[in-house]
């Protein structure tokens, strides 16, 4: 048997659950407006502990969202995931945002599921997932325009799903596009795949792991008045 905290902090939804193997024991979430990582994110890990009747002794791993997503929040979660498992001493596992984003969709054979995540004006973090959560095309950071996605609409449904999905639904024309602006990251879905890797024991390295940000973090800095 195996506990998992799973924390999910790439977006907005600041999202914390503890698995027993792969099925949830708990769940807290929180999915504001603006990003409150900074103030939720070990309250509600401690309400989760508390909730199950569990301490931090009982834990066997933390699994953390490395994203693509938010630089401020996955700083935050993998911070929070590190001081556990190296004051635990137990072992830390990564969960793709997008991946676990693609569970959410009940995708049947040789259907599609590209969960996008909003980035700047017209870009998007996507990726590609059959209908097995297997990954067809690897994550990119990619402008969305009337070609995209285009090669894979042809025979099949496609699930374009996230926050990036507004932005896509008014530039992709294909009747096998289907749009979801709902499907947010959560540590809900994050429990099957963090047990697959426990019992594989694909782990990382606490001491150097460092989240997936895709792209270089760009500092806007307020413009001087003249």
């Amino acid at each position: 048997m195996a506990l998992i905290l799973n924390l999910e902090t790439a977006t907005t939804n600041c999202s914390v659950s503890i698995s027993k193997d792969n099925e949830i024991v708990v769940l807290k979430e929180n999915n504001a407006a603006s990003y409150s990582h900074s103030e939720q994110l070990h309250v509600f890990i401690k309400e989760a502990l508390d909730e199950a009747s569990l301490s931090f002794s009982d834990l066997d791993a933390v699994a953390i969202s490395k994203g693509p997503g938010s630089y401020t929040g996955l700083r935050i979660g993998v911070s929070a995931a590190k001081g556990l498992c190296f004051s635990l001493e137990i072992p830390l596992i990564s969960i793709p945002t997008l991946q676990s984003m693609a569970l959410q969709v009940d995708a049947q054979p040789d259907e599609l599921v590209i969960p996008v995540l909003d980035a700047r004006r017209m870009e998007v973090y996507s990726c590609v997932y059959d209908s097995n959560n297997e990954e067809v095309r690897e994550t990119l950071a990619e402008i969305i325009d009337e070609n995209t996605f285009q090669e894979y609409a042809s025979e099949r449904k496609v699930y374009i799903v996230g926050s990036g999905a507004e932005k896509c639904r008014g530039v992709l024309q294909h009747p096998h596009f289907i749009f979801d602006e709902s499907v947010v990251p959560s540590a809900k879905e994050m429990a099957q795949l963090a047990f697959q890797k426990y019992s594989a024991q694909q782990f990382e390295d606490v001491a150097y792991f460092e989240p997936y940000y895709l792209k270089d973090f760009v500092l806007q800095q307020k413009k001087k008045k003249a």
